[in-house]
Protein backbone atom coordinates (compact mmCIF):
# COMPACT_ATOMS: atom_id res chain seq x y z
CA UNK A 1 0.00 0.00 0.00
CA UNK A 2 1.14 3.67 -0.96
CA UNK A 3 -0.42 7.04 0.23
CA UNK A 4 -0.31 8.88 -3.03
CA UNK A 5 0.68 12.43 -3.07
CA UNK A 6 -1.35 15.51 -1.38
CA UNK A 7 -1.84 18.56 -3.60
CA UNK A 8 -1.62 20.49 -0.72
CA UNK A 9 2.01 22.00 0.01
CA UNK A 10 1.17 24.96 1.61
CA UNK A 11 1.20 23.25 5.39
CA UNK A 12 4.61 21.75 5.04
CA UNK A 13 6.86 23.35 8.48
CA UNK A 14 10.27 24.21 7.36
CA UNK A 15 12.57 21.29 8.21
CA UNK A 16 16.42 21.15 9.48
CA UNK A 17 17.86 18.92 6.14
CA UNK A 18 21.60 18.26 5.66
CA UNK A 19 22.53 16.63 2.05
CA UNK A 20 25.79 14.88 2.73
CA UNK A 21 27.02 14.82 -0.84
CA UNK A 22 26.30 16.88 -3.51
CA UNK A 23 26.54 15.08 -6.80
CA UNK A 24 23.55 14.78 -9.26
CA UNK A 25 21.23 13.31 -6.84
CA UNK A 26 22.32 15.61 -3.79
CA UNK A 27 22.32 19.17 -5.72
CA UNK A 28 18.75 18.21 -7.20
CA UNK A 29 17.81 17.28 -3.95
CA UNK A 30 19.68 20.34 -2.08
CA UNK A 31 18.31 22.62 -4.77
CA UNK A 32 14.45 21.59 -4.62
CA UNK A 33 14.42 21.58 -0.84
CA UNK A 34 16.48 24.88 -0.44
CA UNK A 35 13.86 26.76 -2.82
CA UNK A 36 10.81 25.42 -1.20
CA UNK A 37 11.90 27.16 1.81
CA UNK A 38 13.64 24.53 3.70
CA UNK A 39 17.01 25.15 5.97
CA UNK A 40 19.33 23.38 3.86
CA UNK A 41 22.84 22.57 4.38
CA UNK A 42 25.03 20.57 2.35
CA UNK A 43 27.97 18.45 3.23
CA UNK A 44 30.39 18.57 0.13
CA UNK A 45 33.91 18.94 -0.68
CA UNK A 46 36.60 19.69 -3.50
CA UNK A 47 35.54 21.86 -6.77
CA UNK A 48 31.62 20.73 -5.74
CA UNK A 49 32.08 22.87 -2.13
CA UNK A 50 33.62 25.23 -3.78
CA UNK A 51 31.09 26.01 -6.33
CA UNK A 52 28.35 26.22 -4.16
CA UNK A 53 30.20 28.74 -2.11
CA UNK A 54 31.17 31.02 -4.63
CA UNK A 55 27.88 30.48 -7.40
CA UNK A 56 25.16 28.63 -5.17
CA UNK A 57 23.64 25.29 -7.20
CA UNK A 58 22.18 25.64 -10.28
CA UNK A 59 19.60 23.00 -11.40
CA UNK A 60 18.40 22.59 -14.85
CA UNK A 61 15.16 20.38 -15.03
CA UNK A 62 11.36 20.04 -16.07
CA UNK A 63 10.32 22.90 -13.56
CA UNK A 64 12.85 25.20 -15.31
CA UNK A 65 16.26 26.79 -14.37
CA UNK A 66 16.61 27.16 -10.46
CA UNK A 67 19.11 28.64 -8.19
CA UNK A 68 19.91 28.16 -4.64
CA UNK A 69 22.24 28.62 -2.35
CA UNK A 70 22.41 26.34 0.52
CA UNK A 71 25.08 26.55 3.39
CA UNK A 72 27.56 24.05 2.31
CA UNK A 73 30.92 22.73 4.15
CA UNK A 74 33.50 19.77 4.33
CA UNK A 75 32.76 19.29 7.88
CA UNK A 76 29.77 18.63 10.11
CA UNK A 77 29.16 22.03 11.71
CA UNK A 78 25.27 22.27 11.12
CA UNK A 79 24.29 21.08 13.78
CA UNK A 80 21.48 18.96 14.69
CA UNK A 81 19.55 18.23 11.66
CA UNK A 82 15.58 16.91 11.37
CA UNK A 83 16.45 15.09 8.23
CA UNK A 84 19.65 13.68 6.51
CA UNK A 85 19.66 12.71 3.12
CA UNK A 86 22.43 10.56 2.33
CA UNK A 87 23.39 11.48 -1.43
CA UNK A 88 26.66 8.92 -2.14
CA UNK A 89 27.51 5.87 -3.81
CA UNK A 90 27.54 2.63 -1.79
CA UNK A 91 31.38 2.38 -1.65
CA UNK A 92 31.36 5.50 -0.10
CA UNK A 93 29.00 5.04 2.78
CA UNK A 94 31.61 3.81 5.23
CA UNK A 95 33.49 7.48 4.92
CA UNK A 96 30.40 9.19 4.98
CA UNK A 97 28.54 7.63 8.11
CA UNK A 98 30.83 8.94 10.76
CA UNK A 99 30.97 12.60 9.13
CA UNK A 100 27.33 12.44 9.66
CA UNK A 101 27.06 11.14 13.26
CA UNK A 102 27.71 14.67 14.64
CA UNK A 103 24.17 16.20 13.35
CA UNK A 104 22.14 12.73 14.07
CA UNK A 105 19.62 13.78 17.21
CA UNK A 106 17.22 11.40 18.82
CA UNK A 107 15.05 12.69 16.52
CA UNK A 108 16.83 13.03 13.24
CA UNK A 109 15.83 10.69 10.13
CA UNK A 110 18.36 9.25 8.22
CA UNK A 111 17.57 8.73 4.57
CA UNK A 112 19.96 6.23 2.30
CA UNK A 113 19.57 7.41 -1.46
CA UNK A 114 21.94 5.23 -2.92
CA UNK A 115 21.68 2.54 -5.43
CA UNK A 116 21.46 -1.42 -5.18
CA UNK A 117 20.82 -3.31 -2.41
CA UNK A 118 20.88 -0.91 1.16
CA UNK A 119 22.54 -2.43 4.36
CA UNK A 120 19.73 -2.20 6.51
CA UNK A 121 17.61 -4.55 3.66
CA UNK A 122 16.94 -6.88 6.29
CA UNK A 123 16.72 -5.14 9.82
CA UNK A 124 13.25 -5.50 10.97
CA UNK A 125 12.49 -7.48 7.47
CA UNK A 126 10.58 -9.89 9.58
CA UNK A 127 11.25 -12.96 7.37
CA UNK A 128 14.02 -15.99 8.12
CA UNK A 129 17.03 -13.84 7.38
CA UNK A 130 15.45 -10.62 9.43
CA UNK A 131 18.76 -9.27 11.62
CA UNK A 132 20.97 -10.30 9.36
CA UNK A 133 23.46 -8.21 7.50
CA UNK A 134 24.49 -7.78 3.34
CA UNK A 135 28.42 -8.37 3.25
CA UNK A 136 28.60 -7.38 -0.21
CA UNK A 137 27.70 -3.66 1.01
CA UNK A 138 28.49 -3.75 5.16
CA UNK A 139 31.43 -6.77 5.45
CA UNK A 140 32.56 -5.71 8.26
CA UNK A 141 29.21 -3.96 10.04
CA UNK A 142 30.94 -0.60 9.99
CA UNK A 143 27.51 0.72 9.07
CA UNK A 144 25.19 -0.77 11.02
CA UNK A 145 27.38 0.83 13.44
CA UNK A 146 27.69 4.24 12.34
CA UNK A 147 24.06 5.19 12.53
CA UNK A 148 21.46 3.60 14.71
CA UNK A 149 19.05 1.19 12.72
CA UNK A 150 16.25 3.18 13.97
CA UNK A 151 16.95 5.98 12.94
CA UNK A 152 16.61 4.97 8.89
CA UNK A 153 13.77 5.42 6.32
CA UNK A 154 14.26 3.65 3.00
CA UNK A 155 14.58 5.67 -0.08
CA UNK A 156 13.96 4.82 -3.39
CA UNK A 157 14.94 7.56 -5.98
CA UNK A 158 13.65 7.59 -9.31
CA UNK A 159 15.36 10.25 -10.89
CA UNK A 160 18.12 11.15 -13.53
CA UNK A 161 20.76 13.67 -13.20
CA UNK A 162 23.99 14.66 -14.46
CA UNK A 163 26.32 17.24 -13.37
CA UNK A 164 27.54 19.20 -15.87
CA UNK A 165 30.25 20.89 -14.40
CA UNK A 166 30.61 21.65 -10.54
CA UNK A 167 27.34 22.69 -8.83
CA UNK A 168 25.33 22.69 -12.32
CA UNK A 169 22.89 19.69 -12.25
CA UNK A 170 20.55 19.03 -15.63
CA UNK A 171 17.79 16.47 -15.19
CA UNK A 172 15.76 15.55 -17.86
CA UNK A 173 13.10 13.34 -16.66
CA UNK A 174 9.79 13.74 -14.22
CA UNK A 175 11.53 12.91 -10.80
CA UNK A 176 9.77 10.07 -8.52
CA UNK A 177 10.96 9.42 -4.54
CA UNK A 178 9.23 6.25 -3.01
CA UNK A 179 9.97 6.64 1.17
CA UNK A 180 9.13 3.61 3.58
CA UNK A 181 9.88 2.31 7.02
CA UNK A 182 12.20 -0.59 7.52
CA UNK A 183 9.31 -2.43 9.44
CA UNK A 184 6.52 -0.99 6.75
CA UNK A 185 4.90 0.99 9.40
CA UNK A 186 3.04 4.21 8.11
CA UNK A 187 4.93 6.21 10.74
CA UNK A 188 4.20 10.12 11.68
CA UNK A 189 7.89 10.90 10.69
CA UNK A 190 7.44 9.17 7.65
CA UNK A 191 4.47 10.68 6.58
CA UNK A 192 6.25 14.58 7.37
CA UNK A 193 9.38 13.40 5.27
CA UNK A 194 7.11 12.67 2.34
CA UNK A 195 5.53 16.22 2.82
CA UNK A 196 8.24 17.80 3.30
CA UNK A 197 9.85 16.23 -0.09
CA UNK A 198 6.12 16.44 -2.16
CA UNK A 199 6.34 20.41 -1.53
CA UNK A 200 10.04 20.80 -2.90
CA UNK A 201 8.27 19.37 -6.13
CA UNK A 202 9.02 15.98 -6.29
CA UNK A 203 6.39 13.55 -6.99
CA UNK A 204 6.83 11.56 -3.24
CA UNK A 205 5.17 8.39 -2.30
CA UNK A 206 4.89 6.68 1.28
CA UNK A 207 4.75 2.82 1.14
CA UNK A 208 4.20 0.30 4.00
CA UNK A 209 6.36 -2.23 1.63
CA UNK A 210 9.64 -0.32 0.76
CA UNK A 211 11.54 -3.75 -0.37
CA UNK A 212 8.98 -4.24 -3.43
CA UNK A 213 9.75 -0.64 -4.54
CA UNK A 214 13.46 -1.09 -4.03
CA UNK A 215 13.63 -4.53 -5.96
CA UNK A 216 12.02 -2.50 -8.77
CA UNK A 217 15.06 -0.42 -8.83
CA UNK A 218 17.52 -2.80 -8.10
CA UNK A 219 16.59 -5.22 -11.30
CA UNK A 220 16.50 -1.49 -13.05
CA UNK A 221 20.15 -0.97 -12.14
CA UNK A 222 21.44 -4.61 -12.48
CA UNK A 223 19.88 -5.05 -16.02
CA UNK A 224 21.72 -1.65 -17.23
CA UNK A 225 24.39 -0.16 -15.23
CA UNK A 226 27.25 -2.71 -15.43
CA UNK A 227 26.10 -3.49 -18.81
CA UNK A 228 26.53 0.04 -19.56
CA UNK A 229 30.34 -0.01 -17.99
CA UNK A 230 30.72 -2.94 -21.02
CA UNK A 231 29.38 -1.42 -24.14
CA UNK A 232 28.98 2.25 -22.92
CA UNK A 233 25.62 2.32 -24.25
CA UNK A 234 22.91 4.73 -22.72
CA UNK A 235 19.23 3.41 -21.71
CA UNK A 236 17.87 4.41 -25.06
CA UNK A 237 20.53 1.89 -26.42
CA UNK A 238 20.77 -0.81 -23.98
CA UNK A 239 16.87 -0.99 -23.91
CA UNK A 240 16.59 -0.65 -28.24
CA UNK A 241 19.01 -2.22 -29.56
CA UNK A 242 18.04 -6.00 -30.48
CA UNK A 243 21.21 -7.30 -29.36
CA UNK A 244 21.47 -5.21 -26.08
CA UNK A 245 17.38 -5.46 -25.01
CA UNK A 246 18.29 -9.08 -24.69
CA UNK A 247 20.72 -9.53 -22.01
CA UNK A 248 18.95 -6.50 -20.09
CA UNK A 249 15.99 -8.73 -20.55
CA UNK A 250 17.83 -12.06 -19.52
CA UNK A 251 18.84 -10.33 -16.29
CA UNK A 252 15.64 -8.79 -15.55
CA UNK A 253 14.55 -12.21 -15.34
CA UNK A 254 17.09 -13.68 -13.50
CA UNK A 255 16.74 -10.86 -10.81
CA UNK A 256 12.85 -11.16 -10.48
CA UNK A 257 13.34 -15.02 -9.39
CA UNK A 258 15.83 -13.71 -6.51
CA UNK A 259 13.43 -10.23 -5.68
CA UNK A 260 10.16 -12.95 -5.10
CA UNK A 261 12.09 -15.12 -3.35
CA UNK A 262 12.73 -12.59 -0.97
CA UNK A 263 9.35 -11.99 -0.73
CA UNK A 264 9.23 -9.24 -2.87
CA UNK A 265 6.16 -7.89 -5.11
CA UNK A 266 7.87 -6.26 -8.48
CA UNK A 267 4.40 -5.16 -10.58
CA UNK A 268 6.19 -3.92 -13.40
CA UNK A 269 7.00 -7.18 -16.06
CA UNK A 270 10.28 -6.83 -18.40
CA UNK A 271 8.18 -5.68 -21.58
CA UNK A 272 7.08 -2.80 -19.28
CA UNK A 273 10.44 -2.41 -17.77
CA UNK A 274 12.11 -2.19 -21.54
CA UNK A 275 9.77 0.28 -22.90
CA UNK A 276 9.83 2.53 -19.76
CA UNK A 277 13.13 2.53 -20.33
CA UNK A 278 13.81 3.09 -24.02
CA UNK A 279 11.62 6.49 -23.41
CA UNK A 280 14.26 8.12 -21.18
CA UNK A 281 16.44 8.74 -24.08
CA UNK A 282 19.91 8.73 -24.61
CA UNK A 283 20.87 8.52 -20.55
CA UNK A 284 23.97 7.70 -19.55
CA UNK A 285 23.81 5.60 -16.57
CA UNK A 286 25.73 5.99 -13.04
CA UNK A 287 28.04 3.30 -13.11
CA UNK A 288 28.64 4.46 -16.65
CA UNK A 289 29.61 8.16 -15.44
CA UNK A 290 31.44 6.89 -12.52
CA UNK A 291 33.49 5.27 -15.29
CA UNK A 292 34.14 8.12 -17.38
CA UNK A 293 35.29 10.05 -14.30
CA UNK A 294 37.95 7.95 -13.24
CA UNK A 295 35.75 6.77 -9.71
CA UNK A 296 35.16 3.42 -8.13
CA UNK A 297 31.65 1.30 -9.57
CA UNK A 298 29.12 0.62 -7.69
CA UNK A 299 29.60 -3.11 -7.68
CA UNK A 300 29.17 -4.04 -4.52
CA UNK A 301 25.59 -2.89 -4.03
CA UNK A 302 24.10 -3.19 -7.76
CA UNK A 303 25.97 -6.48 -8.77
CA UNK A 304 27.75 -8.05 -5.92
CA UNK A 305 24.90 -8.16 -2.99
CA UNK A 306 21.89 -8.70 -5.50
CA UNK A 307 24.43 -12.10 -6.24
CA UNK A 308 24.41 -12.42 -2.58
CA UNK A 309 20.83 -12.39 -2.20
CA UNK A 310 20.61 -15.55 -5.01
CA UNK A 311 23.01 -17.22 -2.78
CA UNK A 312 20.49 -17.62 -0.15
CA UNK A 313 18.04 -19.51 -2.12
CA UNK A 314 20.92 -21.22 -4.39
CA UNK A 315 19.59 -19.56 -7.66
CA UNK A 316 22.09 -19.45 -10.58
CA UNK A 317 22.36 -15.65 -12.31
CA UNK A 318 25.01 -16.96 -14.93
CA UNK A 319 24.16 -14.34 -17.47
CA UNK A 320 24.30 -11.60 -14.59
CA UNK A 321 27.29 -12.77 -13.23
CA UNK A 322 28.86 -12.92 -16.21
CA UNK A 323 27.97 -9.48 -16.97
CA UNK A 324 29.14 -8.08 -13.09
CA UNK A 325 32.53 -9.78 -13.84
CA UNK A 326 33.14 -8.27 -17.10
CA UNK A 327 32.32 -4.67 -15.34
CA UNK A 328 34.66 -5.16 -12.68
CA UNK A 329 37.10 -6.36 -15.08
CA UNK A 330 36.49 -3.38 -17.58
CA UNK A 331 36.50 -1.27 -14.50
CA UNK A 332 39.92 -2.42 -13.09
CA UNK A 333 41.57 -1.82 -16.87
CA UNK A 334 40.37 1.45 -16.66
CA UNK A 335 42.12 2.27 -13.27
CA UNK A 336 45.20 0.80 -14.24
CA UNK A 337 45.13 2.88 -17.31
CA UNK A 338 44.71 6.12 -15.42
CA UNK A 339 47.54 4.95 -13.13
CA UNK A 340 49.96 4.41 -15.88
CA UNK A 341 48.93 7.98 -17.44
CA UNK A 342 49.33 9.47 -13.51
CA UNK A 343 52.78 7.84 -13.56
CA UNK A 344 53.26 9.29 -17.48
CA UNK A 345 51.64 13.06 -17.19
CA UNK A 346 52.02 13.44 -13.14
CA UNK A 347 50.65 16.95 -13.73
CA UNK A 348 47.90 16.24 -15.62
CA UNK A 349 44.63 17.48 -14.10
CA UNK A 350 42.46 14.55 -12.83
CA UNK A 351 38.53 14.31 -13.36
CA UNK A 352 36.29 15.88 -10.40
CA UNK A 353 35.05 13.20 -8.25
CA UNK A 354 31.21 13.26 -8.12
CA UNK A 355 28.61 11.61 -6.34
CA UNK A 356 25.33 10.78 -8.17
Amino acid sequence: MSQPASSTTSAVAPLRICIAGAGAIGGTLAVRLTAAGHQVSVLARGQTLQAIRERGLTLHDLHGTTHARPVASQSPEFGIQDVIFLCAKSQDMSALLPQVAPMVGEDTVVIPTSNGVPWWYFHREGGRFDGQTVKAVDPDGTLTRAVPLAQLIGSVLFITAEVESPGVIRSVNPHLMVLGEPSGEMSERLLRVRAAVEAAGIEARATDRIRDKLWTKIIANISTNPLSVITQGTLQQLYGLPELREVVTQIMRETLLVASSHGARVDIDPLTFVQLGEAMGAFRTSMLQDLERGRPLELAAIGDAVLEMADHYAIPMPITRAVVSLARFRGEAARQQREQQRESHPQAPQPAAQAA
